[in-house]
């Protein structure tokens, strides 16, 4: 049966939501789903934006006729061609043989490399700010390569001020009846996903989430239509605000995320000793993982939220905890950039953690290593708390000037 959403009187919402899949790329844990966003414009033209997986292939159909009714499908609109939104297009062209494959010169290439269907006599290739009429509406193209993938586009009605995102503003989560982000508490219920869909999916590319930042200052947006998660008509500027400081590594707040690896708890102990004290002089929204226990991509979120970031690893064989250096490879590969760093290392015979993960940080931009650092032997002792004093001051005076 059908499950559809009208955003527009033109423009309907023809996608599924996913609850059942674990892994979103088969890497990012999602316990709240995922929603693969599907849009169709009913105009003289009739136009799908995007398609969806695999997995909600049915649903979309059934949605997808639907809407259709006895109408024939004129034109595909690929913003982006990675499967989770291309994955159903073999299947739509066998159902929709006279459709139209609207997208840049990447795109059809790309079609050729998971697809055997004959694109080249379906191919209408767009380029930068070229228009398509479809009758009271007229879309135009807007290339954004690489983010995330090298033929990303948006797509813009130019009418009703409608922008078709890609995988830009998107977010973890399945669609719960409520699509617009401003019938939900967005900020407080989705954020955190949203962040955390930016950062693993899109984050490594700030420069060019930049260029497309700055061509969608020339237009009028009155909608976002993302390909994962909630649309936006309301409130725009407080989320494009959020990719304006995720993309240029811009701390959203003065706070400090501890992430520790503990074997028989004595790094997690002293880790949470320089969390007291901090609270203790007023800092607020600290954040502390295991890194043994929380997955990567939530610490990365974290590390694009916090301005200071503190790693604490006990050595083993002779290097960096391994789930502690996942995580600050992770980071180092999402570009991670403009932190201030503290350092806590603890080593039974040879303490050598610390030096290690200063020259992993050390390779990452623009990040400020501070001087006072914490070297345990086995565990913190009573003399040593007064040097979980001096680092607890040096982040807080960092905070302070920051």
């Amino acid at each position: 049966m059908y499950c559809v959403k009208e955003l527009t009187k033109d423009l309907y919402w023809v996608g599924g939501s996913d609850r059942r899949l674990a892994l979103f790329e088969n890497v990012f844990p999602i316990p709240r789903g995922v929603s693969y966003n599907s849009y169709l414009l009913m105009d003289e033209k009739t136009v799908l934006l995007d398609t969806v997986d695999k997995a909600v292939s049915g649903q979309f159909f059934e949605n997808l006729e639907f809407v259709l009714g006895e109408r024939k499908l004129d034109y595909l609109v690929v913003n982006h061609m990675e499967p989770d939104h291309c994955g159903t297009m073999c299947e739509l062209v066998l159902r929709y043989p006279d459709v139209k494959i609207v997208g840049n010169a990447k795109t059809v290439a790309m079609i050729k490399q998971f697809f055997k269907f004959d694109i080249d006599s379906r191919a209408v290739i767009v380029n930068e700010m070229e228009t398509l009429c479809t009758g009271k509406h007229t879309l135009t193209f807007i290339m954004a390569p690489m983010v995330h993938w090298p033929e990303t586009m948006a797509t813009y009605d130019i009418k009703d001020k409608v922008l078709f995102s890609g995988d830009a503003f998107g977010t973890f989560g399945a669609i719960n009846g409520n699509i617009f982000a401003d019938e939900v508490d967005f900020e407080h219920e989705w954020l955190k996903d949203a962040r955390r869909y930016y950062t693993n999916i899109v984050g490594k590319y700030g420069a060019q989430v930049q260029t497309l930042l700055k061509k969608a200052q020339n237009i009028e947006i009155n909608m976002i239509c993302p390909l994962h998660g909630s649309v936006w008509r309301s409130n725009i500027d407080w989320f494009i605000d959020k990719y304006q400081k995720w993309s240029t590594y811009t701390p959203e707040e003065n706070s400090v995320m501890i992430a520790y690896a503990s074997v028989y708890g004595n790094t997690e102990n002293a880790a949470n000793i320089l969390a007291f004290k901090l609270a203790d002089a007023g800092v607020k929204r600290i954040a502390m993982y295991d890194v043994s226990v929380s997955h990567p991509s939530v610490i990365v979120a974290e590390a694009f939220r916090c301005s200071h970031l503190v790693f604490a690893s006990t050595t083993y064989n002779a290097g960096v905890f391994c789930n502690m250096e996942t995580v600050l490879r992770d980071l180092k590969a999402h570009n991670l950039q403009n932190r201030t760093v503290a350092i806590i290392e603890n080593g039974t015979w040879a303490a050598t953690a610390g030096k290690l993960m200063r020259d992993i940080i050390s390779e990452m931009k623009s990040m400020t290593i501070l001087d006072s650092t914490v070297s345990i032997k086995s565990s913190l002792k009573r003399n040593q708390i007064e040097e979980i004093d001096v680092l607890a001051a040096a982040i807080i005076n960092s905070l302070e000037t920051a």
